[in-house]
């Protein structure tokens, strides 16, 4: 048994030492802290065997635990349900304490409130602290009371509330604290039931200085390298929202105002979590969707006949990302060319994606399906053609995804944009005035 001045650290959403704001608390208030990290069922048992986010976890999971191991503690690594296990680690260190990061998402909700329940039944005490995003919840809210719900006025708060401690840095690195334990060994991904997927790569965490200084002219380019690509990193907290917040804040304000929207999204799904299902504007729920299940395949395999649709899908399949202006042009598509339920694309991203992320996916497929908050309106859709001319000129994008292009072997448009268009129109403008 170790002292009861024990305490442990729960990595979810956060897996680095450095600049680690609940690492920090336990640290700084207990006189050892067990750090663990829990592969958790409930979300692995919807995945399939060789979905490459595992691959990508486990291998941070590993790293983490070399970096544990050099500052002289161990990072206890578990298998199982969390809201089972955690009563269980705590019994087994005989801890009092209780840290970990907040998600703001409802799944995660939920679970952090029944395991605060047990705690509290034990006479457990839990920290739960602001770490993923820089304001959180209450923190930015209209003058009544109420949250946003449009992005620039919440922006302007948001810059408002802002000065440099939000990007203070938490010496976490420098207060873990050496402990005795008995070295084991990690659970493989075999172990799990999972293989390791070998053919996406994984994008590196340095951040890309010169790339976040010149985003503003080659965001929407996806022929280039013009984005900073650490939406991954961002999502499983292997990078601090701070760091990047500041280097972003001296680097280049649209780029700035993208990590704001993120914020942004967190706190929509906090506040109205029933948007993971729903259409955040009620009177957009019953949109006729025709979902052709023909025409969906045709779109998740990218042959669509439409060029800059059909690289970005293939482009998704492949790398397990899609550029973020070609991410806008493919839901649009699904949405209002093909009159498919947001839901189904929004579900094939969650599935694909290597940075999914549930509030920016669903923010950002309810914009382009025009029920979000601060959506598009109903009649603006993307022409994936002019699109196409506009932001790969050259064709340079489309032709590294779509080998087929240009040959008698690409399929011609499933849908003429024209009448997709006005049908799309048609369709919501019937709806949404049926009550009027």
């Amino acid at each position: 048994m170790l002292e009861n001045n024990t305490g442990i650290f729960w990595h979810r959403r956060d897996l680095r030492i450095s600049d680690n704001h609940g690492l920090f608390l336990a640290n700084t208030e207990c006189e050892a802290v067990i750090p663990v990290f829990i592969f958790d069922l409930t979300i692995l048992n919807e995945l399939e065997k060789e979905d490459a986010r595992v691959t990508f976890i486990h291998d941070t999971i590993s790293e983490l635990r070399d970096k544990y191991e050099v500052l002289g503690n161990q990072l206890e690594v578990y298998f199982g349900n969390s809201v089972e296990l955690i009563p269980q680690i705590l019994n087994q260190f005989n801890a009092k304490k209780l840290f970990f990061n907040k998600d703001y998402e409802p799944n995660a909700l939920k679970r952090d409130n029944a395991i605060v329940k047990m705690c509290e039944e034990n006479k457990i005490s839990v920290s739960a602290t602001k770490d993923h995003v820089i304001f959180e919840e209450n923190e930015v809210l209209k003058d009544d009371g109420l949250p946003y719900t449009v992005f620039t006025p919440y922006m302007n708060k948001w810059k408002k509330a802002m000065t440099a401690s939000v990007f203070q840095s938490f010496k976490s690195e420098q207060t873990i604290k050496p402990r005795k334990f008995e070295k084991n060994q990690l659970i493989s991904l075999k172990e799990m039931r999972f293989e390791r997927n070998a053919e996406i790569s994984f994008p590196e965490k340095k951040i890309p200085v010169s790339i976040l200084k010149n985003y503003h002219a080659t965001r929407d380019l996806p022929y280039l390298k013009g984005t900073s690509r650490l939406s991954i990193h961002l999502r499983f907290g292997t990078l601090s929202i701070r760091k990047l917040g500041q280097i972003a804040w001296e680097s280049n304000e649209k780029y700035f105002n993208e990590l704001v929207w993120r914020d942004f999204y967190s706190m929509i799904i906090f506040h109205f979590p029933d948007t993971v299902n729903n259409a955040f504007k009620k009177n957009y729920e019953f949109i006729p969707w025709l979902n052709n299940e023909d025409n969906f395949k045709k779109w998740c395999e990218g042959k669509t006949g439409y060029p800059i649709v059909d690289a970005g899908m293939r482009e998704l399949n492949e790398t397990g990302f899609m550029h973020n202006r070609v991410r806008m042009v493919v839901a649009s598509f699904l949405c209002k060319h093909l009159l498919i339920d947001w839901k189904w694309g929004e579900r094939y991203f969650a599935k694909k994606l290597l940075d999914f992320d549930l509030s920016s996916n669903i923010g950002g497929w309810q914009w382009a399906a025009s029920s979000g908050c601060d959506a598009v309106p109903y009649f603006r859709i993307f022409n994936p053609t002019s699109q196409h001319q506009k932001f790969d000129p050259n064709s340079e994008y489309v032709k590294k995804w779509v080998s087929e292009y240009g040959t008698s072997d690409y399929p011609e448009p499933m849908v003429e944009h024209s009448f997709a268009r006005n049908r799309a129109i048609e369709t919501y403008k019937n709806e949404l005035n049926k009550d009027k």
